[in-house]
């Protein structure tokens, strides 16, 4: 198992040096005026200094609702069924709808004074997301619509987010209306077999990063690679659909094989190592910490040996949480465990389909219709 991973990982090194495999893909901006409408593209900036991208389809000033992403993600994910997306169905409804890009992804890999080039650029967790993009983005949202508080909607880590943000930043529970988490990843302590043999191998995984002095996991060399591998065949395209099931869950009904190649255009983007360990941390310690450095740079960073937990208590907004009952990555007893420490919860639903796996929130064929109605039940709810 530790030799497949290293080889992986050769991959990635290697793929530095193939970099015209495909063409470049359409964008959330052009995805949109196909289902038409006009999108305008924002630029915010960060205390620490990241230049982030959101996209804005205007509606409902009084009704803004911010879409966020999970790892690996970007706001694509949010309109790559075109109509059927959930971008689009919320324009439709009439919200002023948001979808952000947080640092590293496709449209956020700027600095205002670092490169992604630079080692330093990528030396950030989902911590530093929560701490510094949300209150970039919700700043500038509310700023511009003139409200005090805003909706929200996140995927998978997007949700991981909002928790830290909450539980660091307690001001700004209070500009948040309801937070609706589709598949919240958060605990991690039921993970299936592939989850668990990367986290015992995960200190191979990072010396064999640091060896290669990679901190940019998911290269836009290697992403291209991934594209070209998976698309060129049939056979191919059926592989690296199951690897999504592997890790999410199976649904072919929902995923289907024509529907591979369009994801592969905008997924995955990129992440920092020092994430991917993040989340390895808390799965083999079964509880949600900020990021541990080891004992003496924790006496640095925090004052003491061990990395604080964070404080779910704190996170007074209202959080809606969606559960898939085939959903590998955020299993039903891992959210029963953030139902039971979040002390605002106004809605648990775990989806009646029995396929409903991780990526049918964002990229199921028929999530507007056994998915969108109590999403936008939820929204209504709290107006």
């Amino acid at each position: 198992m530790k030799i497949k991973i290293i080889l992986l990982l050769l991959v990635q090194v290697l793929a530095r040096k193939r970099s015209n495999y495909i063409k470049a893909a359409s964008n959330f901006t052009s995805l949109g005026y196909k289902c038409g409408f006009s999108v305008e593209e924002i630029d915010v900036q960060t205390e620490d200094g990241y230049i982030l991208k959101m996209f804005h389809i205007e509606g409902d000033k009084r009704r803004p609702v911010l879409l966020l992403h999970g790892i690996v993600d970007s706001a694509d994910t949010f309109i790559l069924r075109g109509q059927n997306s959930l971008a689009a169905t919320l324009a439709r409804e009439g919200y002023d709808v948001w979808a952000a890009n947080t640092r590293g992804s496709t449209y956020s890999r700027r600095h205002v004074t670092l490169e992604p080039s630079d080692k330093r650029f990528w030396e950030f967790t989902f911590h530093e997301v929560g701490y510094y993009d949300l209150p970039a983005f919700i700043n500038h949202i509310l700023k511009v619509n003139g409200v005090k508080k805003l909706s929200a909607v996140a995927h998978s880590q997007g949700n991981t987010n909002f928790y830290v943000l909450g539980a660091t930043r307690p001001e700004y529970n209070e500009k948040v209306r309801v937070l609706t988490s589709l598949g919240p990843v958060c605990f991690l302590t039921y993970v299936p077999t592939v989850f668990e043999l990367m986290i015992q191998s995960r200190i191979v995984i990072n010396e064999v990063l640091l060896a290669f002095d990679e901190e940019e996991i998911f290269s836009p060399s290697l992403r291209k690679f991934i594209r070209y591998w998976c698309t060129e065949t049939v056979m191919r395209v059926r592989i690296c659909r199951d690897i999504f099931f592997e890790l999410a869950g199976k649904d072919e009904q929902e995923f289907e094989e024509e529907f591979v190649p369009v994801v592969l255009n905008h997924y995955p983007t990129a992440t920092s190592r020092r994430n991917i360990m993040h989340l390895a941390q808390i799965s083999e310690k079964t509880r949600f910490s900020q990021y541990d450095f080891g004992r003496a740079q924790n006496l640095k960073v925090y004052n003491a040996v061990s990395a604080p937990e964070y404080d779910l208590g704190k996170v007074t907004m209202p959080v809606a949480l969606f559960v898939g009952k085939n959903d590998k990555l955020t299993s039903a007893k891992d959210v029963r465990l953030l139902l039971n420490s979040l002390p605002n919860i106004v809605e648990y639903r775990q989806m009646s389909r029995d396929q409903f796996n991780h990526i049918d929130h964002v990229w199921g064929r028929n999530m507007d219709a056994y998915l969108f109605p109590h999403v936008l039940k939820v929204l209504k709810k709290v107006l």
